[in-house]
Parts: C-alpha cells; sequence; structure tokens
C-alpha cells in the first residue's frame, strides 16, 4: 500500500514573488448568501436586503455587500496561499470598481508581490499578495494586497492529512 497524500497548501519556501495562482474555485452568489450576511454583519444598508428599495436605485436591484465579496474572494484564496497561515497580518488598498449583484459568479487569482522571513519568529516568513476577484463577464469587482505570516515547511501545526501511513489508524478486523 502507498500512501498519496492530498493537497495540503503551499509554504513559505513555495512562494516566489512574481507567482499568480489562479484559485480553482467560483461561486455563484445567492440572494440567501447576501441577505444573510448583510444581517448577520449588521449592515442596516436598505440597498442589500430591500428589493423595493434597491429598485429605486441607480442600480435597479439589490447589491451584494462588499464585505461579502472580501471575504468570498479572500476564502477562495485559501487552498492556494493561506493553507497554512499562522495570522493576517492586514488587508489593505481593497477597491471595488464594479458592484457585484445576486446572480454573479466570482472567480479570482492572486500574486505574490513581497516575500521576507520574519524578524521576530523563525517558523515563519511574511508574504503579501495582490488578489483580483472578477464576474462571470471578466469584470473586476474587488483588489486588494493581503499580508500574512505564512508556515515554514515543517514548522507548523501537524494535520491529519500530512500524516505518515504508518501514522494513520486502522480499523479493527
Amino acid at each position: 500500500m502507498q500512501l498519496k497524500t492530498g493537497w495540503n497548501g503551499r509554504f513559505f519556501e513555495d512562494m516566489e514573488v512574481g507567482d499568480v495562482y489562479p484559485h480553482p474555485l467560483g461561486r455563484t452568489v445567492t440572494q440567501t448568501d447576501n441577505i444573510w450576511f448583510t444581517l448577520l454583519t449588521q449592515n442596516t444598508n436598505p440597498i442589500h436586503f430591500d428589493e423595493a428599495y434597491a429598485r429605486q436605485t441607480e442600480f435597479g436591484r439589490p447589491l451584494v455587500d462588499s464585505t461579502f465579496t472580501l471575504a468570498l474572494v479572500t476564502g477562495q484564496s485559501v487552498t492556494d496561499i493561506s493553507q497554512n497561515v499562522m495570522a493576517n497580518l492586514g488587508w489593505d488598498e481593497v477597491r471595488l470598481p464594479h458592484p457585484v449583484f445576486e446572480g454573479d459568479t466570482i472567480y479570482s487569482y492572486s500574486e505574490v508581490l513581497e516575500k521576507r522571513e520574519s524578524k521576530s519568529r523563525p517558523n515563519v516568513g511574511i508574504v503579501k499578495v495582490r488578489t483580483v476577484g472578477y464576474n462571470q463577464n471578466n469584470e473586476v469587482v474587488i483588489s486588494f494586497t493581503r499580508t500574512f505570516m505564512v508556515y515554514k515547511r515543517g514548522k507548523g501545526p501537524d494535520l491529519p492529512g500530512r500524516r505518515t501511513l504508518d501514522q494513520l489508524p486502522r480499523p479493527s478486523r
């Protein structure tokens, strides 16, 4: 029997300035996503959850809460750039050049802008990326830079998916 490990994400050593990672999964935003997220975060602007109100605006329909878009596109990037992050240090330069509407499908990619060793933690490095989210029409709906501390290979917490074959539990026969 041979162990075939799944994708475990990138570590500090795996990223180089200029690398671009197209994130593999798109996500269609639903009305439920928009209403729940808006109300969960106590955003009381009716443009997100009151269709009659939204019809009176220049958009003519509800806008998706922009913080949902930020959270969604950040989440899309995790599998490629931050599966092994110790901590996020910040989101900067957030831009929302095109609105997101219920029914839009959002895709994204990230580019590594900077990386350096941490001065205070030898087990992590610091990486800065630019992430861009775009809709089904290739219109950019969000862009931002994000800085995070990412573990170096072999320096982070152990995950069950990183076990060796002899470490896996076996069912009794």
